[in-house]
């Protein structure tokens, strides 16, 4: 195998990983860092650490912006991680999601989005309850709770060109969202509050609450779903939204590294 110019051999290695850890803890990716503060951050010399960042931008694992001159992490990083995120997703997840379950005594959902469905991964029923077979099925994002949650990162100009009159045809009795504007002002508020929460917007008698699940760029990848019918979950949805938002946060934290981290219908995912 042909070598990459990364020192391997051990101490190399370390600082390495030392610098990319600086860049990542120091948000550098929404910025940057110059070589003089990394060089204070890692206590070493600056003309070592600038040799290290261009050994470093060669692989692609930093990259220098050419008006500033300050380094932040590269996109080869960013593809290692997206490539491991789903299966540290499915690792971490179902765990966190059973407690959780356990807490609320109903249905709990992983989904992800897929084109302008909610897929869900995962389902997890409470004793008293079958799962309800929601595993691999799509509902329309536009009007769950989920949806909402998984849309968080999607601009104006996105969803009102993706999103037209007939997503917002087939929705419950308590539809609040009629347009690409509507959703998008209350994605906006999900964004805000932390979670999502539906009353009958999706169907009659299904009330739901959606949190989301961040990589360790912060950016959406999933969402955690509560679901239940309005006489079991209905007067207790916005509890069940402050309890949806902490499993998510304890998944984020865990997949990102920084943690010593239903009805009788079939608890659809609403």
């Amino acid at each position: 195998m042909p070598s990459t110019g990364i020192d391997r051999s051990g101490p190399g290695l370390v600082r390495d990983l030392e610098l990319l850890e600086v860049l990542a803890a120091n948000d550098a990716a929404h910025g940057g860092i110059g070589t003089v503060r990394i060089a204070q951050l890692v206590n070493r010399d600056k003309g070592q650490v600038s040799r290290s960042l261009r050994t470093l931008e060669r692989e692609h694992l930093v990259e220098r912006d050419p008006m500033t001159r300050e380094y932040r992490l590269g996109w080869r990083v960013y593809a290692l991680a997206a490539r491991s995120s789903a299966g540290r997703l499915l690792q971490v997840a179902p765990a966190i999601i059973r407690e959780l379950v356990a807490d609320l005594d109903e249905t709990v959902h992983l989904c992800t989005l897929q084109g302008l469905d909610v897929l869900t991964v995962l389902s997890f029923a409470p004793l008293r309850e079958s799962r309800g077979g929601w595993e691999g099925r799509c509902v329309p994002a536009a009007c769950t709770s989920a949806g909402r949650v998984l849309l968080a990162d999607v601009p104006l100009a996105t969803i009102r060109s993706h999103f037209g009159p007939d997503h917002f045809t087939l929705v419950g009795p308590r539809q609040r969202v009629h347009n690409a504007v509507e959703l998008y002002e209350e994605v906006a508020a999900t964004r805000e509050r932390g979670y999502a929460i539906v009353d009958e917007e999706f169907e009659a008698n299904l009330v739901g609450a959606s949190a989301p699940v961040r990589d360790f760029r912060g950016q959406v990848v999933a969402a955690i779903n509560v679901s239940g019918s309005k006489s079991s979950l209905g007067s207790r949805l916005e509890e069940a939204g402050q309890s949806v938002a902490r499993c998510a946060f304890e998944i984020s934290q865990r997949m990102s590294g920084y943690v010593d981290l239903a009805p009788a219908s079939g608890g659809k995912p609403s």
